[in-house]
């Protein structure tokens, strides 16, 4: 698989997740998941398993000890890119406002539209408009399965 074939396979299994309920720390497409259920089903879909056993995390994850555990799970596993290298498959990491711990993720399918799970809609595609884009904390790339080259 190529860089540009995962990025098509990664938009196409995001998209199996839409309309799935929002449900804090779940991780079950079309039964419930949070933002980061649904990146960790995109990754299981892709290579199986995760990398990692995630640990119970509360809706103010982060906050109270200042710590970006968010970005630091991303930069564990994903190669951190530019802003300006964006595109389809790739993660975004969002923080609600300036200044906080980043706290929210989605992965794009396009240049300006992305997938992604929060209370208020479940998992939905929504356009990466000024409002989202002024939150991106970081954008990370997801790896070519083991043994694929670029």
């Amino acid at each position: 698989m190529n860089r540009e074939a995962l990025a098509e396979n990664l938009v196409v299994q995001a998209r199996q997740w839409l309309g799935t309920p929002y449900m804090h720390q779940a991780s079950v497409c079309g039964q419930g998941c949070d933002c980061l259920g649904l990146v960790r089903g995109v990754w299981r879909a892709i290579y199986g398993l995760e990398p990692a056993r995630m640990p119970a995390y509360s809706h103010d994850w982060g906050e109270v000890s200042g710590d970006e555990n968010l970005l630091g799970i991303a930069k564990l596993h994903m190669a951190e890119i530019a802003q300006s290298q964006a595109g389809a498959g790739d993660l975004l990491v969002f923080r609600w406002q300036s200044g906080f711990v980043a706290k929210h993720m989605g992965i794009l399918t396009g240049t300006s539209r992305f997938v992604h799970s929060w209370e208020r809609a479940g998992v939905s595609e929504v356009s990466l408009v000024p409002m989202w884009r002024k939150r991106i904390a970081a954008v990370f790339r997801f790896p070519l399965p083991l043994g694929e080259k670029t």
